[in-house]
């Protein structure tokens, strides 16, 4: 039997940061938070629609989206465990590397595990 190849095409990059920093302050800083988010996105050529950050409390972590307008970056830390988790996904050509590399240059003493997907879709045959 004849196997049929479909072609996928990608509608976007997709990367997971696995953050791990021992000397993480700003991990209940929404605030904080909320800015490195910005430039990373800034720094990808993103359009950012809106924002919304929450905090944990006492000792918790942070919570946060930047809605795009070519998709999202969120965040979800724990500050117990000196961990953070970083979703970046945008559509089109934006310059996914970039804004990991801005936020490589904004935590130097961070250790990350990056993660890359490519978001993709089969034709209608």
């Amino acid at each position: 039997m004849a196997q049929i190849k479909q072609l996928s095409h990608s509608v976007g990059q997709h990367c997971l940061l696995d953050v791990y920093q021992t000397n993480g302050n700003w991990l209940q800083d929404a605030v904080a938070i909320e800015e490195l988010l910005r430039q990373a996105a800034q720094a990808a050529q993103a359009h950012i629609l809106t924002s919304h950050f929450h905090t944990f409390g006492g000792n918790g972590g942070v919570t946060g989206v930047l809605l795009l307008a070519e998709s999202h970056i969120s965040i979800h830390t724990w500050p117990e465990h000196h961990y953070a988790a970083i979703d970046i996904f945008m559509c089109g050509q934006l310059l996914t590397e970039a804004a990991v590399a801005k936020l490589q240059k904004l935590l130097p003493d961070a250790q990350m595990q990056i993660r890359w997907l490519s978001r993709e879709y089969l034709p209608k045959v």
